[in-house]
């Protein structure tokens, strides 16, 4: 586009929205194409296909892009075969990856996300067969083979760089969960459950998430206009835990959370599954395997058998959540005490969301990360118009990634806005992975994702969002940024594609950002007057996420500990007599009867073993932020030294190598304890601020 057409745009940008409100602060382009009415060129000769994938300008090209990849995939995998041991297997390797990665991951997105039912089910379709290409790959002798000589050969690996290496040491693990170490017997076994264990998970996610229903004369006339109506009955699809009405509250929890035979069974056989996969494979437990190159793992532990290696830790995972228990406890009758009576956070601090969503229209806190972005890394997000047949919604924005020397560093597509049947869950996809192609001798540059579900704007205003929904862009814009900013040689290892408790580190940190003042002050401002958002309402907003801190922290600790047990070994009781008996053990609210939580806990499906996570993942973002950036975050060299230490080695590294060259130092568990724990100390500066005020 000319820089006379990128004015035009900006024009017109700026135009349709002072022509609502006159007195509208000026955006920056970034900032205007969030707060403007998407526009759309009609253009009747290009046709694209979803993100520039020629084939995908209809359902069926799904099935030749399937095509195209499976054939690609039958030449690598005979050079990968035929190869001489060296850093050319491992590129080989990565290239296979790449190149069925870009056809499956596109179409897991779009099987969940494309408003056309005939999209969805093509790209479903897709995922099932690349997924069995994948399986059958994972136990391919002679392709483990042609790895295993490489591994073998000692003064090889001697001159193999550190990325190389540790590549070739992942693949090998994906061999070794999937039993290529098994007989032939044992090994199509293996493949079996892993084909049922797709089947069973795909199930399990959809079956969470349905609503659950209940004839409308059972509920009190006036809660029923709260509730999805359905001819005689109503569906209850979530929790409604916001609601100030104690019986609504009720209502919801107990209907929702209601046991259902089908999915209870779904989600028994798949833990049974799970199991009798890691002990074939050479695991003590489903939770032994899951825990291999995470965090949590033990550097110091050695077993001789190499697929054991490294993953007998989940005892210390417990003992963190024996900690954590511990230390909340004399905090946690707060929590509980807000938990039963009608007083929270909104009462006492005064941050009823319709307050502060004036000031945090969608264009200002893209403006907001924009200015963030190029003050920490130099970093831009310049606003494209996609071509015909790129995007699956017209409301979909897509975004350039430019850096001030390195140029262009990838594209972040935004699909923001509620639609019917689009999920409700706050996510972040990889289309495509960032790798140095050989064969091209350039950089493939990462595409992205981020999906939420935000209001429209409306003829009168731009879409304002809650200071919820604020952290929410954060916290899932450090996942798209993890994916630019890093430069892996190999995309197996790209940006988000690392260890799970390391994965959701630099989201979290951005919630930090996301609620300090100094970087608020620069976005955030009415969208009608431009007056600033006055600091003692940041203040308090800060101040009110302490007031249940140690009821939801220790929740937490409940989860992970639950999604713990039912990856050990099996309890031969079901999986609601374990879930009571962990609430007991772990949380201080007692179990309600005739509910099953677990048959909501969607995250047992991809956080399987490793829920943990989000906990472990809390306490280094917290240590990071204090030591590094809580003085000045907006500290160029800061920024430039978490580039480097964090996100630029994606998976390349070990976890906790990255986490030590940022913090100079190793941290052991009870800092982790100590630093999500020292989240919840209050702040009496805030006090003071109101009543000066």
């Amino acid at each position: 586009m000319s820089a006379s057409q990128r004015l035009l745009h900006l024009v017109k940008y700026r135009s349709l929205w002072t022509h609502v409100r006159r007195k509208v602060t000026t955006w920056s382009p970034v900032g205007a194409a969030f707060n403007a009415k998407p526009f759309r060129r009609l253009d009747l000769v290009e046709k694209n296909g979803l993100f520039g994938v020629p084939e995908l300008s209809c359902p069926e090209g799904f099935q030749a892009a399937t095509q195209t990849a499976l054939k690609n995939t039958e030449l690598l995998l005979h050079r990968a075969c035929s190869c001489s041991p060296g850093v050319e297997t491992v590129e080989c390797f990565d290239q296979l990856s790449d190149g069925l990665c870009k056809v499956a991951d596109l179409a897991d997105f779009i099987k969940v996300a494309h408003p056309d039912p005939a999209y969805r089910e093509a790209a479903e379709k897709t995922c099932i067969d690349i997924g069995t290409v994948v399986e059958k790959l994972n136990t391919n002798v002679e392709l483990c083979k042609g790895l295993k000589n490489l591994l073998d050969n000692a003064k090889v690996v001697a001159e193999l760089d550190p990325d190389t290496k540790r590549v070739a040491e992942l693949f090998m693990f994906d061999f070794e969960i999937s039993g290529i170490h098994l007989d032939d017997k044992l090994r199509k076994e293996a493949v079996a459950l892993h084909v049922k264990l797709l089947d069973l998970s795909n199930e399990f996610l959809i079956g969470s998430h349905v609503p659950n229903r209940i004839a409308k004369s059972a509920i009190p006339k006036h809660l029923q206009v709260h509730f999805a109506s359905d001819g005689s009955f109503i569906q209850i699809g979530g929790l409604h835990a916001d609601s100030p009405d104690d019986l609504l509250r009720e209502i919801a929890y107990r209907i929702y959370l209601y046991p259902n035979a089908d999915l209870m069974e779904c989600l028994e056989e798949l833990l049974k599954c799970r199991y009798k996969l890691a002990k074939l494979v050479g695991y003590d437990s489903y939770g032994h395997r899951a825990l291999k190159g995470t965090m949590a793992k033990n550097p110091g532990n050695s077993v001789k058998n190499p697929v054991k290696k490294n993953c007998s830790l989940t005892a210390k995972d417990f003992q963190m959540m024996r900690d954590m228990k511990k230390k909340l406890n004399p905090r946690n009758a707060v929590g509980v005490f807000f938990f039963f009576f009608p007083i929270t956070s909104k009462t006492i601090y005064n941050i009823e969301p319709s307050l502060y969503s004036p000031y945090l229209s969608l264009g200002a806190c893209m403006e907001g990360l924009n200015n963030l972005f190029s003050q920490l890394y130099g970093v831009s997000l310049m606003s494209e118009h996609p071509g015909a047949g790129e995007v699956w919604s017209e409301d979909v924005r897509k975004l350039a990634v430019v850096h001030e020397t390195e140029g262009l560093l990838g594209y972040i597509y935004c699909d923001f806005f509620h639609r019917r049947d689009k999920p409700h869950q706050d996510c972040h996809f990889t289309i495509r992975g960032g790798r140095w192609c050989q064969e091209t001798d350039r950089y493939q540059l990462p595409v992205v994702v981020l999906m939420l579900s935000l209001p429209h704007p409306t003829k009168s205003a731009p879409t304002l969002l809650t200071p919820g929904m604020m952290e929410n862009l954060f916290h899932e814009m450090g996942h798209a940024m993890h994916s630019m900013l890093g430069r892996t040689r190999y995309q197996h290892v790209t940006g988000t594609r690392c260890a799970t408790d390391f994965a959701e580190v630099p989201s979290i940190l951005m919630e930090y950002f996301a609620t300090d003042y100094r970087v608020i002050s620069q976005f955030a401002r009415h969208f009608e007057t431009g007056q600033p958002l006055p600091e003692n309402m940041v203040a308090r907003l800060c101040e009110s996420k302490k007031v249940c801190g140690a009821a939801d922290t220790q929740l937490q600790v409940f989860y992970a500990a639950l999604d713990q047990i039912y990856h050990g070994k099996p309890q031969n009781r079901s999986t609601t007599e374990i879930l009571k008996e962990m609430q007991e053990k772990f949380y201080g609210l007692p179990y309600t009867p005739n509910t099953a939580w677990q048959l909501r806990f969607s995250h047992l499906i991809g956080y399987g073993a490793k829920y943990y996570s989000y906990l472990m993942s809390r306490a280094v973002a917290s240590m990071v932020w204090k030591q590094c950036f809580v003085q000045d975050p907006l500290n160029r060299d800061m920024g430039e030294r978490y580039r480097r230490e964090m996100l630029a080695h994606g998976g390349a590294k070990e976890p906790m190598l990255m986490v030590e060259g940022m913090l100079q130092r190793r941290p052991t568990m009870e800092d982790f304890v100590d630093a999500l724990v020292s989240e919840l100390n209050p702040n009496f500066e805030t006090f003071l601020m109101d009543s000066e005020s």
